[in-house]
């Protein structure tokens, strides 16, 4: 009956196999234990942030190595380059300059980043297109501010190499200038745009902020925008600086990262963003950041889902290592509860119909001997044909190799094979046949 078993558990551990075969090429392997990311220039608002970013990955054993750059374009710049070993960048919106094949998500933006035009004029500009022929201070190159900039100033016929002279000044030194009077406007964002700096420039007679009274012709023009619009009087109360609510463009900016993160460093790197990001500021109230507004790039699954759900259950009560492990683990499970064990409570009855189908057979043999017999007299030829076939079939079943727990069907079967005898022999008392097949010296075997 080896045959028999093997018949029903191959087939049954041939499937449970690839089941789990199939579960082993969904398990992620555990995530590595150091990933880079591409943040800004040495003591921006972007590193600082990164480095507390650095400090939420290492509570939970794992080593995010920053690596300065000049900005948002360098950054998406490393980000789509397949030799740079850069894992997650800050970048702003509205720099999509990558192929098609790049392969970048977003798990969300961490803060808007307003554009702050201070100008110096007689009267207000209300049109980007009015600084035409002005000397413009528009940020270091390489800069999320310096491509911003160049965007808006195209979109109002303002170019490189006519003239209006576009200068890569930012931060302090921009400040410096237009308030020595060598530029006549500057563009500032991120970390040049400190309300401190602000407020001092607005503080000398002549410089004005410029507000974009065009706000909904450029949020439709450009779907990365936002509006962000600064209170009258925020700077300063008592002088009422700005002295009306005044309009502002803002791209936001957001956590790029490749499509092959693990998607435990996914939620890690929302879960950073977090603790680091949904704090009030002046111009965006508590819990406005991170989101998951989708911008110049598609939104993660696996953010998308920390976003709707938040932390696995295991990552919630065990430490982060343990929890990916038992993640991993639970894929494997799978393939266990829905086959293997109700696999193991089906086959002893496979196996069980296998081996009963042998003693079927000869059942089967049997009914149709007993059929033909229906009009055979006794003592005749054609009995003595059919007690012979009866002998055959009852040495055939004695020959079966059959577990002992069917042994009991095995002698039901000669009894049924005995009594079709009985009535072809002729003898209604019961007895055997000199040619019946002694049971006492014959059993059936056991394998």
């Amino acid at each position: 009956m080896w045959r028999d078993l093997a018949s029903v558990s191959v087939p049954t551990l041939l499937v449970i196999t690839l089941a789990f075969g199939a579960a082993i090429h969904f398990i992620q392997p555990a995530p590595p234990d150091t990933i880079v990311m591409s943040t800004g220039p040495d003591g921006s608002l972007l590193q600082r942030y990164a480095e507390r970013y650095r400090q939420v990955f290492a509570r939970n054993g794992i080593t995010l190595r920053l690596i300065p750059s000049r900005g948002s374009v360098e950054n998406l710049a490393r980000l789509t380059d397949p030799h740079q070993p850069v894992d997650v960048a800050f970048v702003q919106s509205g720099l999509r300059r990558m192929p098609a094949d790049a392969h970048l998500v977003s798990l969300g933006s961490t803060s808007y980043e307003p554009l702050f035009i201070l100008y110096r004029a007689p009267r207000a500009l209300h049109r980007l297109a009015d600084f035409a022929g002005k000397r413009l201070a528009i940020g270091r190159p390489g800069s999320g501010t310096e491509a911003l900039a160049l965007t808006l100033l195209d979109a109002n016929g303002i170019r490189r190499g006519g003239s209006t002279r576009l200068l890569p000044l930012a931060g302090d030194e921009a400040m410096r200038a237009v308030l020595a009077r060598r530029v006549d406007a500057v563009f500032l964002s991120g970390d040049s745009a400190k309300a401190g700096e602000i407020r001092r420039l607005l503080y000398t007679p002549g410089i004005r902020i410029f507000g974009f009274d065009q706000i909904d012709a450029y949020l439709n023009r450009f779907r990365y925008l936002n509006r962000v619009d600064l209170p009258m009087g925020l700077f300063d109360l008592g002088r009422n600086l700005p002295d009306r609510r005044t309009p502002l463009v803002a791209p936001s900016v957001e956590i790029v990262a490749r499509t092959n993160l693990h998607p435990a460093l996914v939620d890690l790197m929302i879960e950073a963003a977090q603790e680091v990001h949904s704090h009030a500021t002046l111009l965006q109230a508590a819990g406005t950041f991170p989101s998951p507004v989708e911008r110049d790039f598609p939104m993660s699954a696996e953010a998308l889902r920390y976003y709707k759900s938040g932390r696995g259950l295991a990552y919630r009560y065990l430490p982060f290592w343990l929890a990916s492990l038992v993640n991993r683990m639970v894929v494997l499970l799978l393939p266990i509860l829905i086959l293997l064990l109700p696999a193991m409570r089906a086959l002893p009855g496979m196996y069980a119909w296998r081996v009963r189908r042998h003693i079927y057979r000869h059942y089967g043999a049997l009914v149709t001997l007993e059929r033909e017999s229906a009009n055979v007299r006794p003592g005749t030829a054609a009995a003595a044909a059919l007690i012979e076939r009866l002998n055959r079939i009852e040495r055939e079943v004695i020959d079966m190799k059959l577990p002992n727990p069917f042994a009991d069907e095995a002698y039901g079967l000669r009894q049924h094979l005995h009594f079709v005898r009985v009535r072809l022999s002729g003898d209604l008392s019961g007895g055997t046949t000199p040619s019946s097949i002694d049971s006492r010296h014959h059993r059936p075997r056991s394998p």
